[in-house]
């Protein structure tokens, strides 16, 4: 991944974009992990939510009003998601495109529910986030990703048909993201008749995994499941490999960064990671997918969700001809809007109704569909 040079913000900055502005704009924010282990991604949505902001500005706005976007950094963290809500809360922000860890998401969308604000995660795959929220009766939350139950049922089954009878270790981060999506992994592959030989918790912050790999070669471990983000998954699979132990490893959506290759360089071979069908490849995306690579970027990952979040936002504000929680909230609900990732709609607990998750492999540093 092409790592730009930028000023990194302090703990829970607010950023006001250079799209500046009157005094009728509309505030919207992204909010997402801008520093800390997981910048990589932050740095995708603020290039999709800034790409975004410029293009439906450039062709008048929404309402004869521009939008003024602010970036929220929550460096994955659940206090400081929480203090970023509250600061743009104070700053009369409408709504917030964010944020990408299902543990920010999920307290910060707290705070946005109380204030009237919009949230729609590009990423947050967690099913509590909007479940969670409908349970409360909330009309503030969406996403235009999807969840960890359909993430994991495709990734069990897979695992269930190619490695039947093997020994499967499936391993989780402690994380709501990590150990939600291991969990409906196990599920899926145990209701297809594949019971896991290990089950076992890592953390986050884990550097060292030489007893946990230890452990898998002496329970001839045929695959590891791991859910987590990309930089223990990087780790994980080059110390496994100088440890002897060749079993494939197979993650979720937080792989979805050139930075795991650049991690695990010719060991990360072979790696699998479940994703939803490569959005840059769509005929929605070419002309905005040739606008980052103008800008020498590539709109990997989520880049082009937090695009999206961004243009249905615009479009329900239309639809709605208001920027009213409650008149936009119905109008994502009774309407279908055109993105860059195809037309977007939402089902009534705010999921995004929309393509299945498939399995990728990684082959020379490159992520390659499994037909």
């Amino acid at each position: 991944m092409k790592r730009l040079t930028r000023i990194l913000l302090p703990v829970a900055a607010l950023v006001l974009s250079a799209a500046a502005a009157q005094a009728d704009d509309l505030n919207v924010a992204v909010v997402g992990p801008i520093t800390g282990q997981y910048a990589a991604f932050g740095e995708q949505m603020r290039r999709g939510a800034e790409m975004a902001v410029l293009d439906i500005n450039a062709k008048g706005g929404v309402l004869g009003r521009k939008l003024k976007l602010a970036v929220g950094d929550d460096a994955c963290d659940p206090k400081q998601a929480v203090n970023v809500a509250n600061q743009m809360a104070n700053n009369a922000v409408h709504f917030i495109d964010g944020h990408y860890c299902s543990g920010s998401s999920i307290p910060a969308s707290s705070v946005y529910a109380e204030n009237g604000m919009l949230q729609i995660s590009p990423a947050s795959t967690n099913p509590k986030f909007t479940d969670d929220a409908a349970e409360k009766g909330w009309n503030n939350v969406f996403r235009v990703c999807g969840r960890d139950d359909a993430q994991g049922r495709v990734a069990g089954r897979y695992i269930a048909e190619h490695y039947k009878g093997k020994a499967i270790a499936i391993l989780h981060d402690k994380s709501p993201y990590g150990k939600g999506l291991a969990d409906e992994t196990k599920k899926a592959m145990n209701a297809a008749g594949l019971k896991e030989a290990m089950y076992e918790a890592t953390s986050a912050d884990d550097k060292d995994f030489s007893a946990l790999i230890s452990k898998m070669k002496q329970a001839n471990i045929a695959l590891i499941y791991l859910g987590g983000y990309h930089t223990e998954a990087g780790l994980l699979v080059r110390q496994s490999r100088e440890q002897g132990l060749t079993a494939p490893l197979l993650s979720g959506d937080a792989l979805s960064t050139d930075e795991f290759w650049t991690i695990t360089g010719a060991a990360g071979e072979g790696s699998m990671m479940t994703f939803p069908p490569e959005p840059r490849n769509l005929p929605t995306a070419q002309a905005v997918v040739a606008e980052f690579k103008q800008q020498g970027y590539e709109p990997e990952g989520y880049t082009l969700f937090t695009y999206a979040a961004m243009q249905v936002y615009v479009g329900a504000v239309a639809k709605a001809k208001s920027d009213k929680l409650d008149d936009v909230s119905k109008a994502m609900h009774a309407n279908k809007f055109d993105t860059v990732i195809g037309t977007v709609g939402f089902d009534p607990k705010g999921d995004v109704v929309g393509p299945d998750y498939v399995v990728y492999r990684w082959h020379n540093g490159k992520r390659e569909e499994l037909k």
